[in-house]
């Protein structure tokens, strides 16, 4: 299906054509005086030098061939020579009719369906997840959501920190409170317990423990580096031990992450990639590529176009220790070859800009990827509190993600039972954490990714204004009529939406009419905010209609039936869009 903006386009360009002028100049765009106009097109302007005419004649000859056009019902040619547009609303009744009808409301199907792998989350296991964690959740969740909804197909993987040192950290710190466990006995040979000899609590308290004393203290530091080398070599008490760690950590994860409504398809780590490290060491020493510098291997990346200093890309350390970019180029060795991806996906702090440059460079060069493969880096900035710096709990440490949706699962709490009386608690609470999620989430990528924001609970905890419980509430509203509605007797399986009678109908409309060539532009840009900024539209213009509309006392069954069907779309789309945003909407609020 067409997008709207090209069909009126397309009708500007046979204007153009038939005056004489070339159709390209009729692309149409909204009009940023929507006191004025609907739309404009501002090709006279572009086309008055090479057809060496005044660009106010050149409008009004494209004016005069639209005068009876099936499109648009008003053309006028305004000084200096801009096009003001408003559209028939026969036209866009009749394309959201299409839309309506259409499979995902219009959104073509890729012409190439590719396998995108997202590589989001990142946690390290035996640390707890923090409020550092949740932009790389929230905003990985949707754009591996964005992507299925266009028709890829999409595998996210959370790319665990669950090798290197830490492992061997946490070891050491066990052997020292437990000795006599069976992984620390060289001797022993028999099957190890199926059951950690630590909870996720102990863990957690473990690792930060063990990390201190290592700073403190050159021999456990030792220690624990020899424990490390031990794990990775294949001590079999270690890696029972280890693969303990990892369950219990991994347990622990998908609970926290299960509350964020984000889901993983792999839960692969740094360990998973670390058997292919001597395989793609060799390859690039084969191919000439990695070469020694001070005793390190390293690979040039450096090209002619780059204005700032561009180090190489260190693949193995002078003493022969791998680094997170060897262990992020094996994983794309394991995604090509077992995944067959055709795009990657990275999602991380944008202070990494320079490691994934690195690695990308060295992926294209070395032939890990095709000419084809799409190495897309998606650098988040910073999630900070009212002061303007990294956000923080009351006594100034790093808050838990957990905690931090507590207290907004309790603020919602708070809220919705102020307002609804009749609620039971276990209700209330359902649908506060419900409502709390969408705060959260909408709070975060209602801001372009890349840019640092405030994390105001106040704010995006109302239900007012661009935020979350806004949009919820708006849902809920239309809900609430059609349920009205059908309780009346009405049926909505037979609805048929009718041409707009008031201004603010058609507004509403015209938002909806732009529904497939947003979702289009939100994944080509990896851009979930323009999500948000489209559904807070559609509300917005709702709300409006809402307000000036008495839908279920309206008489005329006809009008009524079409603006009933209106609102079943706008309901819709509303929900489609949230869903991708990783929320969803209760009944009632």
């Amino acid at each position: 299906m067409k997008k709207f903006l090209e069909l009126i386009s397309e009708e500007m360009g046979k204007g153009f054509e038939a005056a004489g002028y070339e159709a390209q100049l009729g692309r149409v765009t909204v009009s940023n005086r929507p006191d004025l106009c609907e739309y404009q097109c501002n090709g006279a302007m572009a086309g008055a030098k090479k057809y060496h005419k005044a660009p106010i004649m050149i409008a009004n000859d494209v004016a005069e061939k639209l005068t009876d056009s099936a499109v648009f019902s008003e053309v006028s040619a305004v000084a200096p020579g801009f096009l003001n547009l408003k559209v028939k609303d026969s036209f866009v009744c009749a394309y959201l009719k299409e839309m309506a009808a259409a499979e995902k409301f219009g959104v073509e199907p890729p012409e190439k369906k590719k396998t995108i792998v997202v590589d989001y989350g990142g946690p390290n296991v035996a640390k707890p997840l923090h409020v550092g964690h949740l932009r790389s959740a929230v905003i990985g969740e949707s754009i591996k959501r964005i992507n299925r909804y266009k028709g890829h197909r999409v595998i996210g993987d959370v790319h665990l920190g669950d090798w290197g040192l830490q492992m061997g950290l946490i070891i050491t710190e066990l052997k020292a409170r437990k000795p006599e466990l069976p992984y620390f006995d060289e001797s022993f040979t028999g099957e190890y317990p199926q059951e950690a000899p630590f909870t996720v609590s102990e863990l957690e308290e473990i690792y930060p423990t063990a990390s201190g004393k290592s700073k403190e203290d050159p021999a456990y530091k030792e220690a624990a580096l020899e424990a490390t080398l031990r794990l990775q070599s294949g001590d079999r008490g270690y890696r029972a031990l280890w693969k303990h760690i990892i369950a219990v950590s991994v347990a622990d994860l998908k609970k926290n992450y299960s509350n964020l409504d984000v889901e993983f398809d792999l839960w692969k780590g740094e360990s998973d990639a670390d058997p292919l490290i001597p395989g793609l060491v060799s390859r690039l020493k084969e191919s000439g590529l990695a070469y020694e510098s001070q005793g390190a291997l390293v690979v040039d990346v450096k090209e002619d176009t780059d204005t700032k200093e561009m180090p190489p890309c260190i693949i193995l350390k002078s003493d022969g220790a791998a680094l997170y970019t060897t262990t992020d180029l094996a994983t794309i060795v394991d995604r090509m070859e077992n995944l067959h991806a055709d795009s990657l996906i990275y999602l991380a702090d944008k202070r990494q800009e320079m490691h994934f440059v690195q690695v990308f460079r060295v992926a294209k060069k070395a032939g890990l990827v095709t000419p084809e493969t799409e190495l897309k880096y998606v650098g988040f900035g910073t999630m900070n509190g009212k002061d303007g710096k990294p956000f923080k709990t009351r006594e100034g440490g790093v808050m838990r993600l957990e905690y931090l949706i507590r207290d907004i699962d309790e603020e919602m709490y708070r809220k919705v039972s102020e307002s609804r009386h009749d609620l039971s608690e276990e209700e209330a609470r359902k649908i506060a954490k419900i409502i709390g999620l969408s705060a959260i989430k909408y709070g975060d990528l209602s801001n372009q990714a890349s840019k640092d924001y405030i994390f105001d609970i106040d704010r995006f905890t109302s239900f007012e204004g661009d935020t979350g419980p806004y949009i919820l509430y708006t849902i809920v509203r239309i809900k609430s009529i059609l349920a009205k509605y059908q309780e009346q007797g009405k049926s909505l399986e037979t609805l048929c939406l009718e041409e707009a009678q008031g201004a603010s109908e058609k507004d509403l409309m015209r938002q909806l009419c732009s529904f497939n060539a947003m979702m289009d532009s939100a994944c080509e840009e990896t851009a979930p905010h323009k999500i948000c900024a489209y559904i807070y539209d559609l509300a917005n213009a709702f709300n409006k209609f809402y307000h000036e509309t008495k839908i279920l006392a309206e008489e005329d069954q006809k009008k009524q039936a079409g603006w009933i069907a209106l609102l079943k779309l706008t309901k819709e789309v509303l929900e489609t869009c949230i869903d991708v945003l990783g929320f969803s909407a209760p009944d009632r609020m």
